[in-house]
């Protein structure tokens, strides 16, 4: 089932193949799945879909230059990092749009994407926290966390599958589990 949603969404690393093999494909694939949540970001800040096309146009250039010349690093998700810089790029849009009006609305439009870029970039380092703190959990652990929260199997599901004598069984173990990656997590 996560299979299928995750065909609309290109793997990152499909998307870095695709770059270095000059794939139209990956290019039309990068502006289905994370063009809209661009969209939504300059027009929700004083932009239009324009402005917005440009940003977009803008940040697959910067993700097309940096992977060409050998010496991307992705840190974060694809959509993470473009999503990043097309923040940045809007909110350097704004200041100079602002500097130009002299319109105050303009700049408490840059505070909120300002405020938004740190949301985001606490967010990911909070997801590569939880990445590092799963990588040491252990199994069975893992996978039965994986399995709950990331591919949505019922506790009945996960019950058959380790072999647990109830679905009570099984849901006590993720307690434990989870008890386990919270420590673990503060740790990291």
């Amino acid at each position: 089932m996560s299979r299928e949603i995750k065909s609309s969404v290109p793997e990152d690393s499909e998307v870095i193949l695709g770059i270095l093999n000059d794939s139209k494909k990956t290019l039309e694939g990068i502006y289905k799945a994370y063009f809209p949540m661009v969209l939504q970001l300059v027009v929700t800040n004083n932009g239009s879909e324009d402005d917005a096309k440009d940003i977009f146009q803008e940040s697959v250039i910067v993700l097309y230059d940096k992977v060409k010349a050998g010496n991307f690093e992705l840190n974060s998700k694809l959509k993470t990092f473009l999503y990043s810089v097309c923040r940045r790029l809007w909110l350097k849009r704004l200041n100079i749009k602002s500097r130009s009006s002299g319109n105050i609305a303009d700049f408490e439009g840059i505070e909120a994407v300002e405020q938004d870029l740190e949301y985001h970039e606490e967010k990911d380092r909070q997801f590569k926290q939880m990445d590092e703190a799963l990588g040491h959990l252990g199994e069975p652990c893992r996978t039965i966390i994986e399995e709950f929260y990331i591919n949505n199997k019922s506790m009945q599901e996960i019950c058959e599958a380790f072999g647990y004598t109830n679905a009570d069984n099984a849901k006590n173990q993720k307690y434990k589990c989870l008890q386990r990656l919270k420590k673990l997590f503060f740790q990291v």
